[in-house]
């Protein structure tokens, strides 16, 4: 079997499945949506010289990235719990063209679900803000909207790795929503860890997203840096795959 024809299985799968349709629309949902109510509601006319309309914009990803976890956990790990994975293996005995389909399909629809969803907070937000909004030309602007999608697309696959080793949505769920909803930015915010803190995914990701990025990474060394952490998931979930008996 070739590799275009396990893409189009598992698309088929996903397309199955009302729970991947709802964690794909909930990125969209929780990032424009929550990011241009709090670009709304918020009076930013007292703010600094330093106040960033661009990466404001963003504010609804905090939230919107545990779907795009959620879509690449339930994608991968959703066979183990259902006990699916022994058909996929039994029609794709080739283990690692099976895993190579499923991240496939996770980056493609996390990145065509995130280029959308950073255009929309992007736009969404600089008209909530009025006065205090820019254009998409400004600088960063478009930057930030596209590496909204890369990001978004890269944690999905993490995410998915992840989920590869584990073999649990519930267990790659609760190990890695505390991840990123606590002890990443604990750790980046800390004085004693904030330098090594900026090397997490999270953190590095996000640097994409500010208008002029501060610190040691810039917009795309922080993507590059996300990107290792990408690689290193994915690696274990292969490890985990062809090792371990289903």
């Amino acid at each position: 079997m070739t590799l275009t024809a396990v893409l189009r299985s598992e698309w088929t799968k996903i397309r199955s499945l009302r729970s991947l349709h709802l964690s794909l629309a909930a990125i969209l949902v929780a990032t424009a949506g929550i990011g241009c109510l709090v670009c709304g509601s918020t009076d930013y006319t007292h703010e600094g010289p330093d106040f960033d309309p661009v990466f404001t914009a963003f504010f609804g990803l905090n939230f919107g990235q545990f779907a795009a976890v959620a879509f690449g956990v339930l994608t991968v790990a959703g066979e183990w719990s259902g006990g699916s994975i022994r058909v996929s293996l039994a029609a794709v005995p080739r283990r690692g063209l099976l895993y190579a389909g499923k991240l496939g399909c996770v980056g493609v629809l996390g990145l065509v679900v995130g280029l959308v969803t950073g255009f929309a907070a992007l736009l969404g937000g600089q008209a909530f803000l009025g006065d205090m909004g820019v254009g998409p030309g400004a600088p960063g602007a478009v930057r930030a909207a596209v590496g909204c999608g890369l990001y978004l697309a890269l944690l999905a696959v993490l995410s998915a790795g992840f989920a590869a080793v584990v073999r649990s949505p519930v267990g790659a769920l609760s190990l890695l929503v505390p991840l990123f909803l606590s002890l990443f930015p604990m750790l980046g915010s800390l004085d004693a860890t904030r330098k090594a803190g900026q090397f997490l995914p999270d953190r590095a990701g996000q640097q994409i997203l500010h208008s002029t990025p501060d610190g040691v990474l810039g917009a795309w060394s922080g993507m590059a840096v996300m990107a290792c952490w990408v690689a290193l998931a994915a690696g274990a979930g292969w490890w985990s795959l062809s090792r371990r008996d289903v």
